[in-house]
């Protein structure tokens, strides 16, 4: 496991203030609340305010005075350490607990090791098998279990193979 989750990108400055229009890598944008310090790239940083709307969270940060010094930040990941981060609901994971599980079936088949998550109504995983990459949704009745601490995604292999992008 990761000691420092991904919970968004900055897009670009809002204002002439120093403000970061952010986009939220997190289910809940409200959860940015709850952050006193942030990392950009390696760079911590005392959350000043923060404000949400859209589904994009609005982030003001001490030492970002101005909008020249926003600008610097365009494009860059932020980050949060994990002792920081809420603990999951039951059912629920971080998304970088789940890179690198392996992806096998009902049946025992190893398929290969998930690369990717992209964020969606229903998340798409992408998983490397055979040298090639392949897209699944991870909706109810493919993914049948998850143990991230032995580092398994278990999926409906018959259903897997229904709904995949080979």
């Amino acid at each position: 496991m990761t000691d420092k989750l991904n919970v968004g990108e900055i897009l670009k400055p809002q204002g002439i203030r120093g403000e970061l229009k952010v986009k939220p890598f997190t289910d809940d944008a409200e959860v940015f609340r709850d952050f006193e310090r942030i990392f950009v790239e390696e760079t911590p940083y005392k959350v000043l305010s923060v404000r949400t709307g859209g589904g994009l969270v609005f982030l003001g940060l001490k030492g970002v005075a101005d909008r020249n010094a926003a600008e610097l930040l365009r494009g860059k990941q932020l980050y949060i350490p994990r002792e920081d981060a809420p603990v999951p609901e039951e059912g629920r994971y971080y998304i970088a607990d789940l890179l690198g599980c392996s992806i096998v079936t009902d049946a025992g088949d190893v398929l290969g090791k998930l690369t990717g998550v992209r964020q969606a109504a229903t998340d798409i995983y992408t998983v490397e098998m055979d040298g090639k990459e392949v897209m699944f949704p991870a909706a109810d009745g493919v993914i049948t279990a998850v143990d991230v601490q032995g580092g398994t995604i278990t999926v409906d292999k018959k259903r897997f193979y229904e709904v995949a992008v080979l």
